[in-house]
């Protein structure tokens, strides 16, 4: 009787120890394992790179940047063409395909071109011809690449690099072209703060992040 004792508790020790054994496992799993709220950053970083939920989150800060940096038209004109390294240098962001410039100006608007493009006639700047993006279509890195605080290493690869500046392009149109009729600016004051890269300095490209019709 007392061997066959032994022998019948051997395996209830057996269970027990290997009961055991699986709840320190999960307590060990469940202390190693970090809680993400969904929607969260790290939810978002854990997911990868959204261009869609970075263009919203970044376009408030640049278009903020790019006000604060914006030059007057007729000062910046004046300085590119007295000196362009000094005015980069004083105003601009230096870039890879050329500086880029913060700028602001007041002008007549001209007939919208079926590409989008606006031609805004400013007094005080008669020999720039300025240009600027009224959409649908939005190219070019100007406002990422406009306050020098967005930088590729930010980003995982040159294609997250190149989403990001046509996510805050897509984030602008959402929240400033479509605030505006772009389609019957002509003839129209217009006040407008953007960026534009150098590469005619008698030729501006302006990528607006405000538009406001007088």
């Amino acid at each position: 009787m007392k061997a066959g004792g032994l022998s019948s508790g051997r395996p209830k020790w057996r269970r027990f120890a290997l009961l055991g054994g699986v709840i320190v496992v999960v307590l060990a799993i469940a202390l190693d394992t970090k809680v993400v709220r969904i929607g969260s950053s790290e939810d978002l970083r854990q997911a990868g790179f959204s261009a869609a939920v970075y263009g919203a989150k970044a376009f408030p800060d640049i278009k903020a940047a790019i006000e604060a940096r914006a030059v007057e038209a007729a000062t910046l004109q004046q300085a590119i063409a007295a000196n362009k390294d000094e005015a980069v240098a004083k105003y601009g962001i230096a870039g890879g395909s050329g500086p880029v410039f913060s700028v602001k100006f007041t002008g007549v608007a001209g007939e919208r071109l079926a590409s989008g493009l606006c031609e805004i006639t400013v007094a005080d700047v008669p020999d720039v011809k300025i240009r600027v993006q009224t959409g649908p279509a939005i190219n070019g890195t100007e406002l990422r690449d406009a306050t020098g605080t967005v930088s590729f290493g930010q980003f995982t690869n040159q294609i997250e690099y190149q989403n990001a500046g046509s996510a805050l392009n897509n984030e602008m149109k959402k929240t400033v072209l479509a605030e505006v009729d772009t389609s019957a600016l002509a003839g129209k004051t217009v006040s407008i703060v953007g960026a534009f890269r150098l590469i005619n300095p008698k030729s501006w490209l302006v990528t607006p992040v405000r538009l406001e019709v007088q």
